[in-house]
């Protein structure tokens, strides 16, 4: 198999949505520091972040209700910060809020999946009468080489898991679209650009094509998906570029409600608690 299929997850370059939420939680414990509120300016100067990158991850906190502007510049923790390890009812909803955001953003129903046992898994979806799920017509659990949620999920694994996982599940041809040839797929996982969505090109079933994004933040594989029931690249390209763009919301808000581990902070990060 390719020398880069060898490659363990912690040696790939860490997904640009993992990233952004790593910048946010630096701003975030800044934030969380003064219980009076904290201007950008102050916020710039201790986390370094360029003045862009800042903007983003406020525009990520406020969403997420993790950071609460008051006055025209300055920032306190949201409401949302003292859900971070619950799985309460308004935590689940929060998530709830912010997958439907992104539903209507991309214009296509959106998934939440994680590997789990050996098994893939949709853990979360929001869908709607413009933005249908894909039909489940073959398990998706065993069809991981065909879709774009088992792509990004099996992206994130190394070599033995990848093989053990295809050695249960065999590559199907679903549709002619479809690879069947373990080397092609382990060269389609890691050929791309590190930061490039996961895409399925009528591969699953035909009409559909789907993206995802690998949104890894606890012990187990994870990623944030989108279906198209139209063969469309141009719609399928721009509403990949947004999915990745709003990936990190998704992860801060699967941090919020306690479906995520919040372990995407770096070991050197300092452990959030609400500053009294």
């Amino acid at each position: 198999m390719t020398h880069a299929a060898r490659r363990t997850p912690q040696r790939h370059p860490a997904p640009a949505p993992l990233e952004s939420v790593h910048q946010a939680l630096r701003v975030l414990e800044v934030i969380n520091r003064y219980s009076g509120g904290v201007n950008l300016t102050q916020i710039a100067r201790e986390t370094a972040l360029p003045q862009l990158v800042l903007a983003r991850a406020m525009e990520q906190l406020i969403r997420a209700k993790l950071a609460t502007p008051i006055g025209a510049d300055a920032y306190v923790a949201g409401n949302a910060l003292q859900l971070a390890d619950s799985t309460n009812a308004e935590g689940r909803g929060h998530l709830r809020e912010t997958l439907a955001w992104v539903r209507d953003a991309v214009g296509a129903a959106v998934y939440v999946a994680r590997y789990t046992d050996g098994e893939v898994s949709i853990t979360q979806y929001a869908d709607g009468p413009a933005a249908p799920l894909v039909e489940e017509w073959v398990d998706f659990r065993v069809a991981a080489h065909a879709s774009a949620v088992g792509k990004a999920l099996l992206t994130q694994l190394d070599y033995d898991d990848r093989k053990d996982h295809l050695a249960r599940h065999r590559l199907t041809r679903f549709t002619s679209h479809t690879l069947t040839s373990q080397q092609d797929l382990f060269h389609q996982l890691d050929d791309r650009p590190s930061n490039a969505p996961l895409l399925d090109l009528q591969e699953y079933a035909v009409g559909t094509v789907c993206a995802a994004v690998p949104i890894t933040a606890g012990p187990n594989a994870e990623c944030v998906a989108l279906s198209i029931p139209v063969p469309d690249p141009g719609r399928l390209k721009q509403a990949a570029r947004i999915l990745q763009s709003e990936a990190a919301a998704v992860l801060l808000a699967l941090i919020v409600a306690g479906s995520t581990p919040s372990t995407a902070r770096r070991p050197e990060d300092t452990v959030l608690s609400p500053t009294a």
